[in-house]
């Protein structure tokens, strides 16, 4: 795996990937306004399949038909996909679409976590677990006293939101499969989003029952096709092209980034309030994950 240092292009494109993955809060949070959970969800990798299954035909690369492969795309299309945007699409009808980012942010902590548990190769150092207590620190600061007094559907949501994170993990450790099956980043991300499709429309059909529901507006309509096509298919034609070129530990960086465009999006154009508590935990969460990735302490990531 190549991890260089970037240049302008690369730094460049880390910047957009942020700024799509953090706009993937600000449009949930118009379209939970009008529309439930699972039909935005569905929208989300339903239309985000059509897009990538496009792409694939007009670059050439082949869909895998084996049977293992296609059960690991509903593997990790339920891990990185259903349950996370669900949770996540839930989270935000409660709370402000830059809190639920600064939550998801903690998606390396809980990594560490997994891997640890699940891989041989991936086991917790002093400095991860440094990491790990000062980003579970930030949560705390970032959920409040009050949760322990009142345990209402803010509290509810934050923790859903958590949960997305940890689901998150188990993906990231799941997909390392794909490596070793063979499967092309492209195949992976389409074959995902895929299989998340065929998970998610029976749901929505049964729960949401979108047949009854009032038409949505423009507005709804058209923050579904930006998750779709920007926060999710050009997400990952761009992470792909930074994971090549880059590698993995500069993605990462990422993370770092997400929350930042999330909260700005939702201050300046949602005009949601974040707190105090809030902006300083996530600069917890942050130094837990500088601790984790190592490379600003002199570590090896």
């Amino acid at each position: 795996m190549i991890n260089r240092s970037m240049g302008y292009q690369e730094w460049a494109l880390l910047i957009t990937l942020s700024i799509l993955w953090g706009g993937s809060y600000f449009f949930n949070a118009i379209a939970v306004k009008e529309l439930p959970t699972f039909s935005v969800t569905v929208s989300r990798v339903g239309i985000a399949a059509v897009i990538l299954l496009l792409v694939m035909r007009v670059t050439g690369t082949a869909m895998p038909s084996d049977r293992a492969v296609w059960r690991a795309f509903f593997g990790m299309g339920l891990l990185n996909n259903v349950i996370p945007f669900s949770l996540i699409v839930w989270g935000q009808h409660h709370i402000a679409s830059g809190l639920a980012a600064i939550f998801n942010a903690t998606t390396p902590l809980f990594t560490a976590l997994v891997a640890h548990w699940l891989t041989t190769d991936e086991k917790l150092t002093a400095r991860h677990v440094a990491g790990i207590l000062t980003g579970l620190v930030g949560v705390a600061v970032v959920i409040g006293p009050h949760a322990l007094a009142v345990f209402d559907a803010s509290v509810a949501a934050q923790i859903a939101v958590l949960a997305a994170a940890l689901s998150y993990a188990f993906a990231g450790v799941y997909g390392r499969r794909f490596k070793t099956l063979g499967v092309a980043p492209m195949a992976t991300a389409t074959g995902q989003v895929c299989a998340s499709s065929m998970l998610l429309i029976p749901a929505a059909l049964t729960i949401d029952k979108p047949w009854t529901l009032p038409i949505p507006s423009t507005a709804a309509i058209g923050s579904l096709i930006g998750v779709a096509a920007l926060s999710t298919a050009l997400a990952y034609i761009i992470y792909f092209r930074i994971l090549a070129t880059a590698g993995a530990n500069n993605l990462l960086l990422v993370t770092f980034l997400i929350p930042v465009s999330a909260c700005l999006l939702g201050v300046l154009v949602l005009g949601e309030i974040l707190l105090a508590s809030h902006l300083a935990g996530m600069v917890i969460i942050g130094v837990g994950l500088i601790i984790i990735d190592g490379r600003l302490l002199g570590g090896q990531s």
